[in-house]
C-alpha cells in the first residue's frame, strides 16, 4: 500500500480543537452525570462517592407522603403551566411573524419592546410584575403573573425563531395557492402553516423547556403554589439525600423526552415532504 498523501493528514489545530470541544463537553455534562450516577445510591448511601450499593429507593422516596410530598403536585404544575405558555407563545410568535413580513410604522420599536426583556435582570422582570399586581390590586397566582413573567423569558425567543423561518418562507406558494381561489382562511391552514409547522414545533419545545426550567422570574409571582424549580430549591435548604437527585434525573429526563419526541416529529414531517416530492 503507498503511504498516504502528507496533504491528507489532519493538522495539529484539528487535535488541538477537538480536545477542547471534549474538556468542554465534560465540563458541561459532567455534574449532570454525576447527579444521574448519586440518584441510584443505595438506601445508606449519601450526597457523594463512593456509591454504597445501587437501587431506585430514592426514587420511591419521592412518591412517599414526607418531606417531599409537594414534590408530584408541583411537577404537575410545571407540566400545566409549560404547556400554556407554550401554547401562547406559539400563537402570538406566527401571528407576529406573520404581522412583521411587511413593515409598518413603528414596527422596529414594537420589535425591540418585544425583546427588551431578555436584557433586564430576571429577578428584577418578576419584581416589576409583581409590583404592578399589587398596585392593581390583583392576587398573584401561578397562571396569572408567573404566566406573564415566564412569558417575558419564552416570547423573545419565538419571535427571534419564527422570523428566521419566515425569512425563508417563499411567498410564491400562497400567491399560487391565491390564483388557484384559496380564501385568506384556506391558504393560512392548508399552505402558510404546514410549511412552518416544523419551526412551529421548534418554537413549541424551546418555549415548553424554557418554561418548565424557570426559576429566577416565577419566584417573586407564584403565588402560594410552587412550581418544580422553586419546589425543589426550597427543599436544597432544609434536605440534603440523594432524593435530590433523583428529582434532577426525573426532571432532565422530561426535558429529554420532549426534545426528543419533537425531534422525531419533524423528522417524520421532513421525510413525508420529501416523499411526496418526488
Amino acid at each position: 500500500m503507498s503511504a498516504r498523501d502528507p496533504r491528507e493528514r489532519r493538522p495539529w489545530t484539528f487535535y488541538a480543537l477537538a480536545s477542547l470541544m471534549g474538556l468542554f463537553l465534560l465540563f458541561l455534562y459532567g455534574p449532570m452525570l454525576v447527579i444521574y450516577l448519586l440518584s441510584f445510591q443505595g438506601p445508606d448511601g449519601g450526597v457523594t462517592f463512593p456509591m454504597v450499593g445501587s437501587s431506585t429507593f430514592w426514587f420511591e422516596e419521592i412518591l412517599r407522603p414526607g418531606q417531599m410530598a409537594n414534590i408530584p403536585a408541583a411537577f404537575g404544575r410545571s407540566l400545566l403551566l409549560a404547556a400554556i405558555v407554550s401554547l401562547l407563545t406559539v400563537l402570538i410568535s406566527v401571528a407576529a411573524g406573520m404581522g412583521f413580513r411587511r413593515r409598518f410604522p413603528g414596527s422596529g420599536v414594537l420589535f425591540y419592546l418585544a425583546v427588551a426583556s431578555l436584557v433586564m435582570p430576571s429577578l428584577l422582570v418578576g419584581f416589576g410584575i409583581g409590583l404592578g399586581f399589587q398596585l392593581f390590586g390583583w392576587e398573584p397566582g401561578l397562571f396569572t403573573s408567573a404566566l406573564a413573567a415566564q412569558l417575558t423569558w419564552t416570547l423573545p425567543f419565538g419571535l427571534f425563531a419564527m422570523f428566521a423561518v419566515f425569512n425563508r418562507f417563499n411567498r410564491a406558494y400562497e400567491e399560487a395557492a391565491t390564483d388557484l381561489g384559496a380564501s385568506a382562511w384556506q391558504r393560512l391552514r392548508h399552505v402558510t402553516l404546514p410549511i412552518l409547522l416544523p419551526g412551529i414545533l421548534g418554537v413549541a419545545m424551546g418555549a415548553f423547556t424554557l418554561s418548565y426550567d424557570e426559576y429566577a422570574r416565577t419566584t417573586l409571582v407564584a403565588g402560594n403554589r410552587n412550581t418544580l424549580p422553586l419546589e425543589i430549591y426550597a427543599l436544597i435548604s432544609s434536605a440534603t439525600s440523594p432524593t435530590l437527585f433523583a428529582i434532577g434525573t426525573l426532571t432532565t429526563a422530561v426535558s429529554f423526552l420532549v426534545i426528543g419526541a419533537t425531534l422525531a416529529l419533524v423528522i417524520r414531517l421532513q421525510r413525508r415532504r420529501a416523499a411526496a416530492a418526488r
